[in-house]
């Protein structure tokens, strides 16, 4: 690769960046529909040629943004195993999501409304993507309950309720803020990340890893 070459890989890789991350603002804040290409290169202070030059469509632009959330989303407990301690497993996976909350909660918004409209966006790759993801998951949990490592829980029940009690903090922030009258610092979601795993664990039959304990108990 030429000098020139990695100089417009660069600017195109940058570019890219800035216009995704407009997007998912905008997306976010507006939705599908109330969203235009225009609304996108105003945010991302590039003229809409440029927007366009990397995103066809507006629909190409909102895939990429819902792909770019999936990705985010991937874990060390997409690679866990029947071998894996259950505790530390669920623990850490808890602890990424609350994470990904805190961080990226936009992109969490957007995968919810698109999830609440029918998920019209959201073809049947990722349809099957995601159900062998959770077919392979639900089985590590029963061999983890086969082997007595945890209580037998239901493993769909399970991942539900991680997902709702953890994405709950990006996509209610709003209701947590009025709630509790200011917008919840990183120091607030460690405390509730804590709290998350130790409710999750316990139900689980598991004890609670160290670094997660509650220090009022």
């Amino acid at each position: 690769m030429t000098q020139t070459s990695k100089v417009d890989a660069s600017v195109g890789a940058r570019n890219r960046a800035i216009i995704l991350a407009a997007a998912e603002k905008a997306f976010a804040y507006q939705g599908f529909r109330g969203t235009s290409v225009q609304q996108v290169a105003d945010l991302a202070g590039l003229p809409k040629t440029n927007v366009l030059y990397y995103f066809k469509t507006k629909q190409d632009l909102y895939i990429a943004v819902l792909s770019q959330t999936l990705s985010l989303w991937n874990s060390r407990f997409d690679m866990a195993t029947e071998h894996d301690d259950p505790a530390e497993t669920l623990a850490a996976y808890i602890a990424e999501k609350m994470e990904l909350s805190r961080t990226h909660p936009m992109a969490s918004k957007i995968f919810a409304m698109e999830i609440i409209n029918g998920a019209p966006n959201l073809d049947n790759y990722f349809n099957d993507a995601h159900n062998k993801w959770m077919e392979g998951r639900v089985a590590i949990i029963n061999t983890w309950i086969e082997q007595n490592k945890m209580r037998p829980i239901d493993p769909h029940f399970l991942l539900y309720n991680i997902w709702a009690s953890t994405q709950h903090y990006a996509d209610f922030s709003t209701q947590i803020t009025r709630l509790r009258g200011s917008k919840m610092k990183k120091a607030d979601f460690a405390e509730a990340t804590n709290h998350l795993v130790t409710i999750t664990l316990t139900g689980c039959g598991l004890d609670v890893p160290e670094k997660y304990k509650i220090d009022s108990l």
